[in-house]
């Protein structure tokens, strides 16, 4: 009889691993296009319906539709930033790893698999010089970063705009091909606020320098098409403009997390809220930016707010860049 696996299967770590959350309020500082599915050639962004609590004259629940940028689609422009990050040799980082989309390369040396996951699904040969080569077998990663939020803030619906694809003839009869072709696109409108959170499970610093690389990468990728990119949104926090984002870095969560409810229509409530959560550790309100709860001498949680938390996430990407970019 064939024993069974008992184990996770997941190579030894030769850091302590810990639990990561990152907390982030976006702002779209123009509009953009977040791309869904298209519908009597018009190219629609995503959408959510949410119950407003409460009932209108008829006594019918009342329905608000909000612009939605989707974890899943979030999680694909991150992976990429890794996969197309530039090497010194003058490739790329996916490109020496053989390592791309759709075919992961699931290796355990893999920065990208390490913490996104991959699947070979049947074994496949591979190209001399890469991880794994010259056969890959079938092999299952599973992600340990996950993708939250995304619901926007503000009710307020996609805009849809007349577009034109235009060939790059400077000029031509009117009776020659090729000539445009009209579209239309609905954009989330600018200024919308996307409150986002990620979580890495039992991940070693190194392994989540990774994770905080690609986050910061992303910011100026997101969206579909022209224009693209986000910012951190700023508020005050302690008497002064800072970044609405939280990194928590742990074993045991002792922080209330500043996760927003999607019923949330007001800018200023969902601003209070998340400062408030993101200052609340063990039900009391901290005084600075960089807080920490420990058992003796060990830090069983740690957190980072607004410029503090900003700060870390560039340490730990500058980590990763020189590990695995700069040499």
């Amino acid at each position: 009889m064939a024993a069974i696996q008992t184990n996770t299967g997941l190579y030894k770590s030769e850091e302590r691993r810990w639990h990561f959350d990152l907390y982030a309020v976006f702002e779209g500082p123009q509009e953009l296009y977040f791309g869904h599915e298209t519908q009597v050639n018009v190219n629609m962004v995503e959408t959510v319906r949410i119950d407003a609590g409460k009932l209108d004259d008829g006594g019918e629940p009342v329905v608000i539709e909000k612009c939605y940028l989707s974890p899943t689609k979030r999680r694909g422009v991150e992976r990429r930033t890794l996969i197309w990050a530039p090497l010194a040799d003058g490739r790329l980082l996916g490109d020496r790893l053989g390592c791309g989309i759709p075919h992961t390369c699931t290796q355990p040396e893999c920065p990208i698999c390490a913490i996104y996951g991959g699947l070979i699904t049947s074994s496949v040969e591979v190209e001399k010089g890469v991880p794994g080569a010259p056969k890959r077998k079938a092999t299952t990663f599973v992600g340990r970063l996950v993708h939250g939020g995304g619901v926007a803030v503000q009710a307020i619906e996609p805009s849809e705009k007349q577009r034109a694809m235009h060939p790059s003839m400077l000029h031509k009869e009117p009776s020659a091909e090729p000539t445009p072709m009209p579209f239309k696109r609905q954009y989330n409108e600018p200024a919308l606020l996307y409150p986002v959170y990620n979580h890495a499970m039992s991940v070693s610093e190194a392994e989540f320098s990774a994770g905080a690389y690609a986050f910061l990468e992303s910011l100026a990728r997101l969206g579909a098409g022209n224009p693209k990119g986000v910012r951190l949104y700023e508020a005050e926090i302690l008497d002064a403009q800072q970044p609405l984002l939280v990194l928590d870095r742990y074993l045991t969560p002792l922080g209330k997390r500043p996760v927003l409810s999607p019923a949330i229509v007001e800018t200023d409530v969902a601003i209070a809220q998340f400062v408030a959560a993101a200052l609340d550790v063990r039900g009391q309100a901290s005084t600075g930016n960089e807080v920490e709860y420990k058992e003796g001498d060990f830090t069983m949680f740690a957190r980072w707010v607004g410029q503090a938390a900003l700060v870390q996430l560039q340490t730990y990407a500058l980590e990763f860049a020189q590990k695995y970019l700069v040499s």
